[in-house]
């Protein structure tokens, strides 16, 4: 036993004391808790004994014959789930005939995993007949305990929540912004009229780690160390809570209807999907990183993990493993089909933005060659496949309104010491999916980007190998419906294209040059404005094609913060901030308009216009009130300090002329003007005059 120095106090002596022998009074604490009986309280209220246990009801009514079989079905998908205890799956059987009652008792490890697996399989489909209704052992207590005679309960007030789409509602029709810098978390209005921004709603410490807007802009997404937060609102209150330890990464469905997240722990992986109506987990999926990563991949896991299909209604998401593609159904969070599509070797994968169509890629295999391939889901039919040989490396780009798919392939010359590079194109929307090859004129040429442009048929190809690259422009629509190439710029000092939302104009960046920003209309074939944000790193549009910014993050140390443009290139306002880590616009809602509604608004786009045309010109003039109203009020400030200065000269003048009584000073009238001319020789030249 550690002996225990105790101290002296009004001439005690303590030393002899034992403090076993202590009791206190009956039923008094003297204030002080026990842990003793903070345990028993904690083993009262929360463990029960039987909290790892689940029942499953509404299972097949078997006779004993097919018992055993029964059983290993049902083991096989609720282990999935967790570890359950040896002899931990239970299912009675009628005394009589020995058939099965249609309920079993299943125990695991620990009560977290009792509690995932009652999520994961409420509702589970055995078959048609057959649904899941698990119940946790405990609760049967807690049911039977419930009052015979009904208690009306308390109706509560309705509490409507608040319009998370209210900032579309701008009189002015604005965009606003996030930023991060330091440890603040900002959004502003973008006020372009009066060129500068406008503070919506800031917030310090925010964030752990980083902040995304939701696809749609409803949310404004922020992580920590007990998972993902999720605000909107006017007044930014929280609108949900998702709880995932450690949370390194998260994905939305297009249409926010989900939400998947992500950590890792040395060589496993935890994906949790969340639903946003209501916040409940639906799916949890648990394994070591590697069964997530394609055959002979090496480094780290890419995100998103789970990619989602960009057709209505967020229906399904999926993921690569090892020859195969997982796909997911969202409205059961189950497999689709129960069984994933095999395809050998795959290496990538994408969904059509637009459509539930799949577009994957699998390499060379012996003397198989390399393929692209189009796969329908659910169906899972082949739409169009083409086999591709000598590649080296693939790429797949699908362009916004999933019309067209482009594939980039750099392929091994014969001897395979080098590489060429072209394009394989894809006419999704067009009947029976036909497909042409574009090659550039000098194929040895390095590509170092392609883009297209977004809800149009155009696209562009930044290539060449020296320092001054040049940029093409290609169309997917020429007279005959063919690839026409529209014109190259030549020797341009850029390495990244940012195309505005609306198409036809682009911004042209050299990141790693001198940060040079070229405004350029494709439609014109003609340069808007070349200006410079030195060390600039970010580029991005605003969702109205209207605006673009151009960052400089805290990747370098100095001239952090962001620029705002026109779209014609004319800067209308600078924001400097230390420590500025990243800058987001907010994502507006998909516009309700048909293609012949928002026709109609552009053939007559001068008569709505008028209405904004007289806001901007009232803007103008309050501005301009403004202005006059702060150099007012400046001038009256300083003619308010030269009387305040001339007065205190005139009274200082009697103490300053006893100060000067003994200097003489000449008089102004004694003063001589001389005026001297000098005359200097600046240049002779000789010339001979013809008689």
């Amino acid at each position: 036993m550690t002996e225990v120095m105790m101290p002296s106090h009004a001439g005690l002596d303590y030393t002899n004391l034992s403090l076993d022998e202590v009791v206190l009074p009956e039923g008094d604490d003297m204030g002080i808790p026990s842990d003793d009986d903070e345990s028993a309280v904690e083993e009262v209220v929360k463990e029960t004994g039987f909290g790892n246990v689940i029942v499953v009801d509404n299972l097949p009514v078997v006779p004993p014959a097919k018992c055993d079989k029964l059983i290993t079905v049902v083991t096989k998908i609720f282990s999935q789930l967790g570890a359950i205890r040896e002899g931990g799956l239970y299912m009675p059987k009628d005394e009589a005939t020995q058939n099965s009652k249609g309920y079993a008792f299943i125990e695991y490890a620990d009560n977290k995993a009792a509690e995932a697996a009652l999520k994961q399989t409420q509702g589970y489909k055995l078959d048609k007949n057959h649904v899941f209704t698990v119940n946790m052992f405990d609760d049967f207590e807690k049911y039977s305990k419930v009052h015979d005679s009904y208690t009306a309960l308390d109706r509560k007030e309705y509490q409507p929540r608040d319009n998370l789409q209210s900032w579309m509602m701008d009189d002015r029709g604005r965009d606003q912004f996030a930023i991060r810098w330091g440890d603040e978390t900002e959004i502003y209005w973008n006020d372009a009229a009066q060129k500068r921004s406008e503070e919506v709603y800031r917030r310090a410490n925010w964030t752990e780690s980083f902040v995304q807007w939701s696809p749609q802009g409803s949310f404004l997404t922020t992580v920590h160390r007990q998972g993902v937060a999720m605000w909107g609102g006017e007044n930014w209150g929280r609108v949900l809570r998702l709880d995932h330890p450690q949370v390194e990464a998260f994905d939305y469905s297009p249409q926010e209807k989900f939400l998947i997240t992500c950590s890792s722990k040395g060589p496993e992986i935890l994906i949790k999907a969340f639903n946003l109506r209501d916040g409940s987990q639906c799916l949890t999926i648990q394994g070591p990183i590697k069964d997530y990563m394609p055959e002979g991949a090496t480094g780290s896991l890419q995100w998103p993990l789970f990619k989602w299909a960009g057709g209505d209604g967020d229906k399904y998401f999926a993921r690569m493993g090892r020859n195969q593609i997982v796909v997911y159904s969202s409205e059961t969070m189950e497999v689709l089909e129960g069984k994933p599509l095999k395809l050998e070797a795959v290496q990538d994968f994408g969904w059509c933005p637009t459509q539930d169509i799949l577009s994957v890629y699998q390499p060379e295999i012996g003397n198989q060659p390399a393929r692209i391939c189009l796969i329908e889901i659910p169906s899972r039919q082949e739409i169009r496949q083409k086999n591709l040989f000598s590649v080296s490396e693939v790429a797949m780009y699908w362009q916004s309104s999933g019309s067209y798919l482009a594939v980039k392939v750099d392929r091994f010359t014969k001897t395979r010491k080098t590489t060429y590079t072209g394009f394989e194109l894809f006419r999704v929307a067009e009947r029976e999916c036909p497909m042409e090859v574009l090659e550039l004129d000098n194929k040895s040429d390095k590509i170092i980007s392609f883009t297209w442009e977004p809800n149009g048929h155009r696209f562009a190809i930044i290539h060449g190998d020296g320092p001054r690259p040049d940029v093409s422009f290609y169309t997917m629509k020429d007279k005959l419906g063919r690839i026409k190439k529209l014109g190259t710029l030549k020797a341009k000092s850029v390495n990244q294209i940012f195309w505005s939302p609306q198409g036809n104009y682009i911004v042209m960046a050299g990141f790693k040059f001198s940060g040079e920003l070229e405004f350029f209309s494709v439609d014109e074939m003609e340069s808007l404005a070349t200006m410079e944000h030195f060390s600039c790193n970010e580029v991005t549009w605003d969702p109205t094609g209207r605006y673009v910014t151009s960052s400089v993050t805290s990747v370098h140390q100095m001239d952090n913060g962001f620029n705002v443009w026109s779209f014609n290139g004319k800067l209308l306002y600078r924001t400097a901030r230390d420590r500025f880590y990243a800058f987001h616009w907010r994502p507006r809602i998909p516009s309700l308009l048909s293609e012949e509604q928002e026709a109609e608004i552009v053939k007559n786009l001068k008569t709505y216009s008028r209405k904004f045309d007289s806001l901007d010109e009232e803007l103008k003039v309050i501005q301009d009130s403004a202005d006059m109203e702060e150099k007012r009020a400046l001038a009256e400030e300083y003619n308010q300090w030269r009387a305040n200065k001339v007065l205190e000269l005139e009274n200082e003048a009697p103490a300053r002329a006893k100060l000067t009584a003994h200097l003489v000073f000449e008089a102004e009238d004694q003063t001589e003007v001389e005026e001297v001319t000098v005359e200097e020789i600046v240049d002779i030249f000789e010339e001979i005059l013809s008689m």
